[in-house]
């Protein structure tokens, strides 16, 4: 996998997504109005006050997987590249750029610049971040569709909640969606010849590689997923699959609308996938999940990058005083 890539910049398409994600945030907004004008602040809280102890370091647990999983996809990138860095420079140098991308959205300030001040200093090219950061996107597309087919062919009543179809189309959809991770698999194995889209050149990974991402994907998924299913309450709790069903479909959408942080747009899409939970629990859910996977990531990924800016400054002064 090859990619020309240039360092970020600010760009017209930047603004546009960054404007998208506004209307999506506004309509989204508006949606969630309209479902939640007669639900009480106490209801909710009492929803927040009703989660056991041991759920909420489940739901702790579910979110060190999360971002464990998505260092993990950092780590296959750079093993792709060939490259080797410590893991716990990879590890805060993900986990700041997620905490920062699924915050602030379709932003250029979000994780491409992390990434490309973070790999630069550790001697990366332009071009083998570029490379790093589309795999790394790659891996998230390809658990999408692993776990989402699963899903679909496991629970296949699911569409059923939001639209008025058979559980057959559902099982159709599902076998399509693992129909292409066996072709990114079966390419990789016999090495099919690389695509090119624009500037960017792909060629299929090693095996192995693709084994890793087959791995890395789903789980970070699966750990996402649990923060809310562990938040909700054991009454009218509609099992683990449905949780995980609606979340991709929910976390698609956010990052289609690029809303920043899916900003009522998992609100919503949970609302009225899942009829049967009472909204003041399904909103507890989500604020618990909205705390552990977006509000804490966030303020300690700002810590980060701080302390990062603060040792890049340090070193160049140092840098400066030497004799020459």
């Amino acid at each position: 996998m090859s990619v020309v890539e240039a360092k970020p910049k600010l760009k017209r398409s930047d603004l546009i997504w960054t404007l998208i994600g506004l209307g999506a945030v506004v309509l989204s907004g508006f949606l969630l109005y309209r479902e939640l004008r007669n639900i009480s602040l106490d209801e909710i809280k009492g929803s927040l006050e009703a989660i056991t102890h041991m759920n909420w370091m489940l739901a702790a647990g579910a979110t060190l997987g999360a971002y464990w999983a998505l260092a993990w996809y950092d780590r296959i990138a750079v093993a792709h590249l060939g490259k080797r860095i410590p893991w716990h420079f990879i590890t805060l140098c993900s986990f700041t750029t997620y905490a920062l991308a699924h915050n602030i959205g379709a932003s250029v300030f979000s994780g491409a610049v992390v990434r490309y001040r973070a790999y630069r200093s550790k001697g990366l090219t332009p071009q083998e971040i570029g490379i790093l950061i589309v795999f790394c996107s790659f891996t998230f597309a390809i658990g999408t569709l692993l776990a989402s087919g699963c899903v679909l062919i496991a629970q296949p009543d699911l569409l059923h909640r939001v639209l008025n179809v058979t559980p057959m189309l559902s099982v159709v959809i599902g076998s399509l969606l693992l129909l292409l991770v066996a072709l990114y698999v079966l390419g990789s194995w016999r090495q099919f010849k690389p695509w090119t889209l624009g500037k960017l050149h792909i060629e299929y990974p090693r095996l192995p590689i693709v084994g890793r991402q087959l791995l890395a994907g789903p789980l970070e998924l699966l750990c996402a997923a649990a923060i809310i299913y562990f938040a909700l309450p054991a009454d009218n709790h509609p099992g683990y699959l449905v949780v995980l069903g609606v979340f991709l479909a929910s976390f698609s959408l956010a990052l289609l609308s690029h809303a920043p942080g899916g900003l009522g747009v998992l609100e919503v899409t949970f609302l009225a996938a899942m009829p049967e939970v009472p909204a003041a629990d399904v909103l507890a859910a989500l604020i618990v999940f909205r705390m552990f996977y977006l509000l804490l990531p966030f303020a300690l990924s700002l810590l980060v990058v701080l302390g990062f800016e603060w040792s890049q400054w340090k070193s160049k002064r140092h840098n400066i005083d030497l004799p020459s």
